[in-house]
């Protein structure tokens, strides 16, 4: 019998709590269980563990493995867990040690041939990782977000292979640390391009600084469109903990803002046919919505009468109360 245990995250809005990967080898018929409060994705890691560890040039092992990922409370979803448990199981194997992976985190999906494909949402975790003095094995794919963390450690295995040849110390790879440095770009389209409007212009600049709600009315072409995409010009640059916020959100949604912009407030202009959930977030596994992904920068509603009565009714408490919260029965 063997026994490995490989550390992860999970995903629970912009938290990252963490999971802990146990897998056990045992004598019976060769079969693969998995528990833990694991939904469907997360099931067919089953078979994209064993093909990865197949291509990649290892037996798979005939005996009876079960993995728990604990807590078994807490809802697991997507592709992150693949290259924990393909750990996992290397370990209950024999073929790595316990103690090299004790203090690392590891996230990652797996394809068939053993390549370690990026998986959303693992800023959160990176933020996690860097406060428990952690180092993080992640995807080349996310490297990019992870750089607003603080002195976060991090590895880039490009497959599973390279990953096992590392903890075995046969090849090890380089261990990296996050920048934290932002490179800036002038705002982008510029508040100077505007000619005219003079009193449009001020009153846009009195909603900037003190953050208030604005209502613009006029005939078509009279440039209310251009006047509210130059808004975020005029708004400060974001600190640190807002641009980690609002990276956060994104990274959630499954969205990464671009290195120059992670600093600028973010302008989010949903189309009128959006509906309440795209407006306000939610679903089966609940995701912000355009109001969240506007956190510390703008929300411009376009055409606002074309908007539906039910998607105009939910924005009603995010503007008195400047918070959304969403709850589920399940």
């Amino acid at each position: 019998m063997g026994m490995g245990i490989v550390y992860t995250r999970g995903a629970a809005g912009i938290s990252a709590p963490k999971v802990k990967v146990e897998v056990h080898l045992s004598n019976g018929l060769p079969s693969f269980k998995l528990v833990g409060l694991a939904e469907t994705a997360v099931q067919e890691a089953k078979e994209r563990v064993r093909s990865a560890l197949i291509n990649s040039g290892f037996e798979y092992p005939a005996r009876r493995i079960t993995v728990n990922l604990a807590p078994a409370d807490i809802p697991k979803s997507g592709g992150r867990y693949d290259l924990a448990i393909a750990l996992g199981i290397l370990i209950a194997m024999g073929l790595i040690e316990q103690s090299p992976v004790n203090h690392t985190e590891v996230a990652g999906e797996l394809s068939l041939n053993g390549d370690i494909r990026p998986v959303p949402g693992l800023l959160p975790v990176a933020m996690r990782c860097a406060e428990d003095n952690h180092t993080l094995v992640l995807p080349a794919g996310n490297e990019a977000e992870i750089q607003l963390v603080d002195n976060l450690e991090y590895l880039l295995p490009a497959t599973l292979l390279n990953t096992f040849l590392h903890f075995t110390r046969q090849q090890p790879l380089k261990l990296k640390h996050t920048r934290n440095e932002v490179s800036l770009a002038p705002p982008s389209p510029r508040w100077d391009d505007i000619i005219g409007q003079q009193q449009a212009k001020r009153a846009l600049c009195i909603a900037a600084a003190g953050s208030h709600n604005l209502l613009m009315v006029g005939p078509a072409g009279t440039g209310k469109s251009l006047l509210a995409s130059r808004l975020v010009s005029l708004l400060p640059q974001l600190d640190h903990q807002q641009a980690l916020a609002t990276a956060a959100l994104y990274s959630v949604k499954g969205e990464q803002r671009d290195t120059e912009d992670w600093l600028t407030p973010p302008f989010r202009s949903p189309h009128h046919t959006s509906s309440a959930i795209a407006l306000t977030g939610g679903g089966a596994h609940p995701q912000p919505g355009e109001v969240s992904l506007a956190h510390n920068g703008v929300l411009f509603l376009d055409e606002l009468p074309e908007f539906g009565r039910q998607a105009l009714d939910v924005l009603r408490e995010p503007l008195e109360t400047g918070d959304i919260c969403l709850s589920r029965a399940s």
